[in-house]
C-alpha cells in the first residue's frame, strides 16, 4: 500500500486521517483481500458497474505472489460471496475453489500481475460509460480535479474485442507500465492499485469522469485545465492513499448497517 507519506494529502480538520490494516499473519491479510474484494464486488453491484457476465476485479495473494483471487464465472457481482472466490496461479491455472473462470478474466488479469509485480489488484468492467468513451479514440482530458488524477497516468490501448489469448494480457500489462489506468479502445475502462479499495475507486471515478467529459463535449467546446496545474492536482490527490480512503467511505456507506 503507498503509504500516507508518499504524496501531499489535504490534511482535514481535528483529527488524524485513518490508515490502511496492518495483519498479525499472511491468513488474516489473505481473509481481509478476500472480504474486501467481494465488498468490492457488492459496490460495483449497487453501482450498476456489473454487465451480464463481463467483469473482473483480482487481488493478489499476499503470500504466494503469483496467484491471484478472482470473482467466479456467470455470477452476478452483487451476489458473490468469499468463499465462493476462485484462487489461481498466473498461468491461469484453478488453485482453490470451483470453476468455471471467465477466460478473459484470465487472459486480461493474469497477463498484468505477470508483467507488474507492484499491482496488487486490477479492475475491468464493461460500464455504459467507459465503453462509450473508448469508442472515441481519444485520452481522458484534464477538465476537473477528479480528471486530474488520471492525467499522464493513462494508456489508450487498441487489442482485441473479446480478449482470450494469453499474449494479449501480457501485452496490456506492458502496455499499462506504471501506469494506473488504460482505456481498451472499443471495449472498455481497466484500472489498477496496490489495494482492492485503490483500484476499485480508481475505476468507479474514472467511469464517472468519463461520463462528465461525454456530456462536456455533447453541450459544446470544452476548457481543459493547463498541464502544470493538471500535474500539481494529481500530485495532491492521485495516490493510491487518497484512492483508499475513497473506497473505504462509499463501501462503508452503501455497505454499512
Amino acid at each position: 500500500m503507498t503509504s500516507q507519506t508518499d504524496m501531499y494529502i489535504p490534511k482535514p480538520l481535528g483529527g488524524a486521517l485513518p490508515l490502511p490494516e496492518s495483519f498479525r499473519s499472511k491468513e488474516e491479510e489473505r481473509n481481509h483481500r478476500k472480504q474486501t474484494l467481494t465488498a468490492a464486488f457488492r459496490v460495483f453491484g449497487k453501482l450498476g458497474l456489473a454487465e451480464g457476465i463481463a467483469g473482473h476485479i483480482t487481488v493478489r495473494d499476499p503470500e504466494f505472489h503469483d496467484r491471484l483471487w478472482v470473482n467466479p464465472y456467470a455470477v452476478h457481482f452483487s451476489k458473490i460471496r468469499p468463499e465462493q472466490l476462485i484462487c489461481i496461479s498466473e498461468a491461469g491455472e484453478i488453485i482453490e475453489g470451483d470453476g468455471p473462470v471467465n477466460a478473459a478474466a484470465v487472459a486480461i488479469h493474469c497477463g498484468i500481475h505477470r508483467t507488474n509485480p507492484s499491482v496488487t489488484a486490477a479492475v475491468h468492467t464493461h460500464s455504459v460509460y467507459g465503453r462509450a468513451f473508448s469508442a472515441l479514440n481519444e485520452p481522458l482530458l484534464p477538465l476537473n480535479q477528479e480528471a486530474c488524477v488520471y492525467f499522464e497516468n493513462q494508456v489508450l490501448f487498441q487489442g482485441d474485442v473479446v480478449v482470450l489469448s494469453d499474449n494479449e494480457g501480457i501485452r496490456i500489462g506492458n502496455a499499462l507500465g506504471t501506469n494506473k489506468s488504460l482505456i481498451m479502445l472499443n471495449h472498455g475502462l481497466l484500472t489498477v492499485g496496490s489495494s482492492v479499495e485503490a483500484a476499485a475507486y480508481r475505476f468507479i471515478a474514472l467511469e464517472r469522469c468519463c461520463q462528465i467529459q461525454l456530456l462536456a463535449q455533447a453541450a459544446g467546446k470544452v476548457h481543459v485545465l493547463p498541464d502544470e496545474e493538471a500535474r500539481q492536482v494529481k500530485s495532491q490527490i492521485g495516490s493510491d492513499y487518497v484512492a483508499w480512503l475513497g473506497f473505504r467511505g462509499l463501501m462503508d456507506s452503501m455497505l454499512g448497517d
